[in-house]
Formats: C-alpha cells, structure tokens, sequence
C-alpha cells in the first residue's frame, strides 16, 4: 500500500525510541552484511551505518516513497525496493534487523525461520512488532468500519491480530537458534496536537481502509474513527493525551 512519509513521521521520536531499544540490545561486534527489513525512511538504518561503519549495510522496504526520502538523506546506504514476504540476503547475514514491519506479513512461522535460515553462523535476528491490537487505538478501526455505509468496503480489509503471543515465538526460535530473548515492554506515550491517536494510526493501521475510499465517505469514516477514538483517550489536565502501546522484542543468535 502507499505510505505518506510525512503522516507517519508526525510521531517520529515515539516511533524512533523503541528502534533504539532494540538497536542497543544486539550484541554484534564487526558484522560484515547488517539488513534493516522494513527500513522506512532510513533513519534507522543511519545509526545502523553510524555503529557499523565497516560493515555493508542495506535498508529493504515496499515503498517506493519510504524509500525515496530514505536515499535522499543517506545515498551511501544501499537501498533495495522488495517484498518483505519473499526477500532473502543475497549472501548470509550478520544482522537482520526489522523494527515495527513483520506484523504486516502473514505467516510468521515461515517467515521467521527463513529469516533464521538466513543468518550467517553466531549471526543475530533482532525484530520488534507493535502488540497493541486489542487496544481501543485498534479495535476502534473495526467497529467504525462496521458502523456505516462503507461496510460492504471496509470489512474485507479488516485484518486478524498479526502478531502471536510471546509464548509462539519462543517456541518456534528456540529449537532453531543458540540464543534467545524475548520481551514486552507498554510504552506510555504522551502525544500532543487534536486527537493524536487518530493522527497515529492515520499513519500506519489506517491507512489502506482511508485509501479504500473516496470522499465524502473517506472523510466521514475517519470522523466515526476519530470519535471513537477521542472518547477512549481524552486528554489529561495539561492537553496532552496519554497512550500506551505494548511492543515485543525479539533478539535471536544463530547457531
């Protein structure tokens, strides 16, 4: 789907704080082929290149115009234009790292343990996936999409929850691996502005029921969204509005 770069990075530090989370939990010394699954705009992927200097680095991503923004700020970096479903490195990996992309792809156990499959020896596979869906930021998107004269549209698009309980990634990983580590950490996320959790997800989960329709309609599901959603996150005394967002993390060393 068509991703806006400049609606996304509206919440660029929140979006960016567990990137580097996960970042500084790899423990790899002078890897050689580092790949960033789901590179965006590349801003990660420059604190990629920024530890590893030596190393040969590449940002992957769909979008063409993630990628655009992404070459344009760093045209030293590789940057491959693929689907994350299919993509494998062209050589053994070192690192493979994806922050806030895999829960997009259906078929995780496949998926991971060809990811797995493709590291090099001691190699590391570092993933973290939002694991927000059945907040109300979420299952809002459904009972508004449900709720008016757009069903008939809406409801096809509506997905299942993308991403397992801990438990499933443990037990797929750790047959497959040397070492493993998984956690979950709610982020309690201040945002500022008219209703930022409708502006959150405008960006990202959203996005492809906006696109699945034209005005007038596009304009009156997003404002059935955006009550929904103003009703379960009020702001607090100062204007600000509170919003915790669980993410999990997985960091993996091959074997």
């Amino acid at each position: 789907m068509p991703w806006d770069p400049a609606q996304y990075l509206k919440f660029a530090g929140h979006r960016l704080r567990p990137a580097i989370d996960l970042l500084s939990r790899i423990d790899a010394d002078k890897p050689t082929e580092v790949y960033d699954l789901g590179a965006g705009t590349g801003n990660v992927t420059r604190l990629m290149k920024d530890r590893w200097p030596d190393a040969h680095v590449t940002g992957v991503d769909d979008s063409q115009e993630m990628l655009a923004k992404a070459a344009a700020a760093a045209p030293a970096i590789d940057w491959e234009r693929a689907d994350l479903a299919t993509w494998r490195p062209a050589r053994r990996a070192d690192v493979i790292y994806s922050n806030a992309a895999l829960h997009w792809i259906v078929g995780h156990e496949r998926l991971f343990a060809e990811l797995v499959g493709a590291l090099a020896p001691a190699g590391v596979l570092a993933v973290q996936m939002p694991r927000n869906f059945s907040a109300p930021s979420h299952t809002s998107i459904a009972e508004a999409a449900r709720s008016g004269p757009w069903r008939a549209r809406l409801e096809p698009l509506l997905r299942p929850v993308p991403v397992g309980e801990p438990a499933f990634y443990f037990d797929l990983l750790a047959p497959r691996v040397a070492e493993l580590d998984i956690w979950e950490t709610e982020y309690q996320q201040v945002l500022e502005g008219d209703n930022p959790v409708k502006e959150w997800t405008k960006g990202t989960w959203l996005t492809p029921l906006l696109d699945a329709l034209a005005e007038p309609e596009r304009s009156e599901f997003e404002a059935a969204y955006g009550a929904l959603v103003a009703r379960a996150y009020p702001p607090r005394a100062d204007g600000r509005t509170l919003f915790p967002f669980r993410r999990l993390f997985i960091v993996a060393r091959a074997r």
